[in-house]
């Protein structure tokens, strides 16, 4: 059995949403640490257009500062979704999900630059493409000791018109972080449960020595926006099988301290989503 807590009540908030209203969203984030121990983010802004959004902290991830940004121009896309970024030897490694115009298409694209703030100049590289039936975002990435590279993706289903928001999650491996093998569902919704509509990925937490996924699950096409956090084994069994807390995108990193900073996307009574932060201790078995 595990303890998992829920977000705490203390939480603050990181990042306002940059305007009023629905589709005015600061969130999505992505948090790691750079060499010296420092701590880097990345999330995604939308308010009429996207943008991604590097930041920098000097305080352990309770305040941040903009470093650069960037839109989905830079792919020749439509809109842009949820990042991973990785600290790599040479630099920096930003896998992020790229809207094709015209349609419900996704597809995974990596950056790569000695710096974060050289991220927004970089080529962007298709690494996921996904295809006519199966549309590919949200990564969230861990890379091994031994060099070799997990990634979780939101797979939507396209294969019925209207239906496209149905999400289940995949998992990919890569020894590079570059050429990725094809996607293996990890985590699929289950009719007549919570997350009978999604179930996506946004966190991958070692407890005890046993993997967890935290993960956005849905009930339905109307709380498309209205996602909750649950958390999964590895094979996919729920624990527990509910929702435990009403936020989306949970990003959890560990610190050098043994504590654990929570980021992640919370609702406001006007309809826009702000990025919200929380310290709290290492996960641990009951």
């Amino acid at each position: 059995m595990l303890t998992i807590p829920s977000i705490p009540s203390d939480s603050s908030v990181l990042v306002p949403a940059p305007t009023t209203g629905p589709q005015r969203w600061a969130g999505a984030p992505c948090a790691a640490l750079d060499h010296d121990g420092s701590l880097v983010l990345a999330h995604r802004e939308r308010a009429g257009t996207d943008a991604l959004v590097l930041s920098r902290s000097d305080d352990g991830g309770a305040t941040v500062r903009e470093v650069a940004r960037f839109g989905p121009d830079v792919a020749g896309a439509a809109m842009l979704e949820r990042p991973a970024l990785v600290r790599v030897e040479d630099g920096w490694r930003l896998l992020v999900g790229f809207a094709t115009p015209g349609g419900p298409h996704w597809w995974i694209g990596a950056l790569h630059a000695p710096t974060l703030e050289g991220l927004p100049r970089a080529a962007v590289e298709p690494v996921v493409p996904g295809d006519r039936s199966t549309a590919a975002k949200d990564p969230v990435v861990r890379r091994g000791a031994d060099g070799t590279w997990r990634m979780w993706v939101c797979l939507h289903d396209l294969s019925e018109p209207g239906q496209e928001d149905r999400m289940s999650s995949a998992l990919c491996t890569s020894p590079d972080g570059l050429t990725w093998s094809a996607p293996r569902t990890v985590l699929a919704p289950r009719p007549g449960a919570w997350d009978a509509r999604g179930a996506r990925v946004t966190a991958v937490v070692d407890v005890g020595g046993r993997e967890l996924l935290a993960y956005d699950g849905r009930a339905s096409a109307a709380e498309n926006w209205f996602e909750r956090t649950g958390w999964a084994h590895g094979d996919g069994r729920r624990v527990p099988d509910a929702p435990v807390t009403d936020v989306r995108y949970l990003d959890v990193l560990d610190l050098p301290d043994g504590r654990r900073r929570l980021f992640f996307e919370a609702r406001t009574p006007t309809g826009d989503h702000e990025l919200r932060t929380a310290l709290v201790p290492g996960l641990s078995p009951a």
